[in-house]
């Protein structure tokens, strides 16, 4: 066998992959149509079949005779799926050595798209959670569950006419009684069962049960025609979308996946590049979703899958949103109309955002049918369901909003200038003006902020609440600046309103938005007024326990734009502002913004009286929260507050005025530790500082100043309870004392400190781990020896006392320590 030399034979692996694949048919889409009978062509291969492939490869070749189709012959050949078809075949083809002129196109188009929405496009998901959450109702819901598929016995060797008819049957199945209504269900329960609908969808594509995904979507987009509870609408729109959005994002991928055998496809991919296998899969969901009957599951559903037509032609996009877009003027409810347009306007602009056309066609269409709000249909189903016109306006403002948002981003002037111009010529339309408020550039907005007052003077009450329009205007006024002249009319004009509002919780609204423009603009006066009027609104009736967000985001606007707290405290109103915080946990968070805020902008230390009462006040409202259930890193975070306000306390050379204050702090601040250790320090820098003003040649009045210091360390001291801290203390005391010649205080210190040793336990718990005592003793022992180099002895207690009386604590730790 050694003898035999082997040899390895030449292989060419793309010729025989491509041996390897079935002849491809051209198909016909002329004669193509879901409900004519089907003609099954016979496809061989030579080794195996194409993988992704849904046509069988042994099947025998078959054909009937197509009667005449009464839809085509009504039609005359215009109904969708013979669109769909011609569209398709009507796509001119290139092929796969595509120039470069062609592949630089390309990368120019995909360039486009990125540009037109940038990271300033405030996406849908931002808004989600706000719908939810000021969207709800206590009123009972009913929804429509999938039962599942039928039973249905197949025999392995049917023919692929009766597979499609069965898979048709089966989606009718839906409309003929394979669902069953839940009734009286309440809010949590409706949204319950559809997060089990949106699980069942992804369930069931996970099991290659595509028809049954299907019915589901299908069955969740017919509820969005359904208004009987109408205060929820808007928050069934934003869940049943997420279930569309799940269908839209699963069948792209699978298209996706079958395009990347044998490679995936180029991240900019033209129709070119996408084989006849996943087109033909493509087109099949078109299909499905044109043959379903009723108009808003059909809208939806095709809308969920737009950006499939990427595998199918250039100008597929382009050419079904306007379709789209027609076809939502067939429905009849402008509450279900609008969001419809919200709907394919969100689509649009994640799937083709730089063609606009489509989306000022919706707006226009919209403005078209705006009368149909205050029509006799809509006033009959407000009556029914007892709803106020203007709750029922406020339904609008999600969809109408980001319709807006979508056709005003990066808009030219002009159109911009012509939209507002056709929105003041409609009757009723403090509707259009708030969302043209809420989306329009803030630039554009306050330029214009005049024109806006007067159109909103003109705006009839009974519709629209004036101060929500101006609770909008004022929300652009404080990201972009009006003239200057015009500011201060601007706030009066508006004030007049707002002041007038009945209801605390619509002031606080309209009146928390106002804040940021006075603050922005104007000085302490004027703020200090409206702190007035917000306190005699909110006050009657403890109206302000109701609003605490709304305050504090006051407070947040007033410490954005004042820095210099001898302003701040200078106004009459702002104390008297912050005692409108009742409640604890609130009151502390107030107080903490505030001192964070202070410790941030306070370049140099103060002595001002306004300043320091006040935030001793704010302080001890801060230390009063801490109790024996408060955690340990809430009372870090209060006590490293504290002490930030008492390091930027300094009275100068008035030493005197500044241990007064040390005491004071110590009787206020007396449950943080921590703080008690910073003012130790302090008193002790105190005392090194008269030593440096005195050049160490102390007066008799700066001696006694500095024995009070020493007697202020030694009485705070035992308070401690951490061990180490009062050993290091007692020592750093005793070396300052000794060093402002004060002999008996550090005797007394030192004495103190040998006391306390034999408390040292042999271990302590850092972070929840038992660690042993014995390196930190050492250290401790170690820099105390140090200091009693240069201790004289006690003229009474002989040598070395001190260090003799060490040693015996030191053995006695050693012996008979505590465990």
């Amino acid at each position: 066998m050694a003898a035999v030399q082997w040899h390895s034979r030449a292989r060419r692996y793309e010729a025989e992959l491509l041996a390897c694949r079935a002849d491809s048919v051209a198909v016909d889409m002329n004669d193509y149509h879901p409900l004519k009978p089907i003609m099954v062509t016979e496809s061989r291969t030579r080794r195996g079949g194409r993988r992704g492939s849904t046509s069988s490869t042994t099947s025998s070749s078959s054909s009937s005779s197509a009667a005449a189709d009464p839809l085509s012959c009504l039609l005359d050949g215009t109904d969708p799926l013979s669109m769909f078809a011609a569209a398709s075949t009507d796509t001119p083809t290139l092929t796969h050595s595509a120039s470069a002129g062609e592949l630089g196109r390309r990368r120019r188009d995909r360039e486009v798209c990125e540009e037109c929405v940038g990271s300033d496009f405030e996406p849908w998901a931002s808004k989600r959670a706000d719908i939810l959450a000021r969207f709800t109702t206590t009123e009972k819901l009913s929804i429509n569950l999938f039962m599942g598929d039928k039973a249905k016995a197949s025999s392995p060797s049917s023919a692929v006419s009766e597979k499609v008819r069965t898979r048709l049957e089966e989606l009718d199945d839906l409309e003929e009684g394979s669902q069953r209504e839940l009734l009286n269900l309440s809010q949590q329960d409706y949204v319950n069962r559809i997060e089990e609908l949106n699980q069942s969808l992804k369930e069931a594509w996970g099991s290659d049960q595509k028809v049954k995904a299907l019915k589901i979507v299908i069955q969740c987009s017919k509820l969005l025609s359904d208004t009987a509870v109408i205060h929820f609408y808007p928050s069934k729109f934003v869940l049943i979308t997420d279930i569309l959005d799940t269908f839209g994002r699963l069948v792209y991928e699978r298209i996706w996946t079958m395009c990347s055998d044998p490679q995936p496809l180029p991240e900019g991919f033209s129709p070119e590049d996408v084989n006849d296998t996943a087109k033909e899969t493509c087109l099949n969901w078109f299909f499905k979703i044109a043959s379903i009957r009723e108009l808003i599951p059909r809208l939806y559903v095709e809308a969920a899958i737009l950006k499939c037509n990427k595998f199918l032609s250039r100008s597929g996009i382009q050419e079904t949103l306007p379709r789209l877009t027609a076809m939502i003027r067939g429905i009849g409810d402008p509450l279900v109309a609008v969001y419809a347009r919200a709907y394919l306007c969100r689509m649009g602009m994640e799937v083709a955002p730089h063609l606009k056309d489509c989306l000022n066609k919706n707006f226009f269409d919209l403005l078209a049918s705006f009368r149909q709000l205050h029509g006799d249909s809509v006033q009959k189903q407000l009556q029914q369901q007892r709803v106020e016109i203007p709750a029922y306006l406020t339904l609008y403002s999600p969809a109408i909003h980001w319709i807006l948002q979508c056709v005003s981003y990066r808009a030219p002037e002009a159109l911009l200038t012509e939209m507002m111009e056709r929105c003041k010529k409609l009757g009723n339309n403090a509707l259009l003006l708030n969302s043209v408020m809420w989306a329009f550039r803030a630039e554009f907005i306050a330029t214009r902020a005049t024109d806006f007052i007067t159109m909103i003077k003109q705006c009839d009450e009974t519709g629209f609440p004036k101060h929500l329009l101006f609770g909008s205007l004022g929300r652009s006024l404080a990201s972009a600046d009006p003239a200057e002249a015009e500011r201060l009319s601007i706030l009066n004009d508006a004030w007049k309103v707002i002041t007038k509002i009945r209801s605390p919780q619509d002031y606080i609204n309209c009146a928390e938005i106002w804040v940021e423009f006075t603050c922005r603009h104007f000085t302490k006066r004027e703020v200090n007024a409206v702190l007035s009027d917000i306190i005699k609104h909110m006050t009657p009736d403890r109206a302000f326990e109701d609003a605490y967000p709304q305050l504090q985001s006051v407070i947040r606007k007033i410490l954005t734009y004042f820095h210099d707290f001898s302003i701040l405290f200078s106004m009459e109103r702002f104390l008297p502002f912050l005692d409108m915080f009742q409640k604890d946990s609130v009151r502390v968070e107030v107080c903490r913004s505030i001192m964070e805020v202070f410790i941030k902008h306070q370049q140099e230390p103060t002595r001002d009286p306004v300043i320091l009462n006040a935030l001793m006040h704010v302080c001890k409202t801060m230390h009063d929260s801490v109790n024996s259930l408060t955690l340990e890193d809430e009372k870090r975070s209060l006590a490293l507050l504290i002490n930030g306000f008492i390091r930027l306390v300094s009275f100068g050379r008035d030493f005197e005025q500044q241990l007064s204050f040390c005491v004071e702090a110590r009787a206020t601040f007396c449950n943080l530790e921590p703080v008690i250790i910073q003012l130790i320090h302090t008193v002790n820098q105190l005392a090194m500082e008269t030593r440096r003003v005195m050049k160490g040649n102390h007066s008799r009045k700066t001696a006694a100043f500095v024995r009070a210091c020493a007697a202020y360390c030694f009485i705070t001291v035992p308070s401690l309870t951490s061990i180490f801290s009062r050993l290091h203390l007692y020592l750093l005391s005793g070396q300052v004392a000794l060093a402002n010649q004060c002999l008996s205080q550090a005797d007394a210190f030192l004495k103190a400190a040998v006391s306390v040793l034999p408390e040292v336990p042999r271990s302590i718990s850092v972070e929840g781990k038992q660690r042993s005592t014995e390196s930190l003793l050492l250290d401790f022992i170690n820099n105390f020896m140090a200091t009693l180099l240069v201790v004289p002895d006690h003229p009474e207690q002989g040598v070395l006392y001190l260090v003799r009386g060490l040693l015996n604590m030191v053995c006695v730790c050693v012996c008979v320590g505590p465990s």
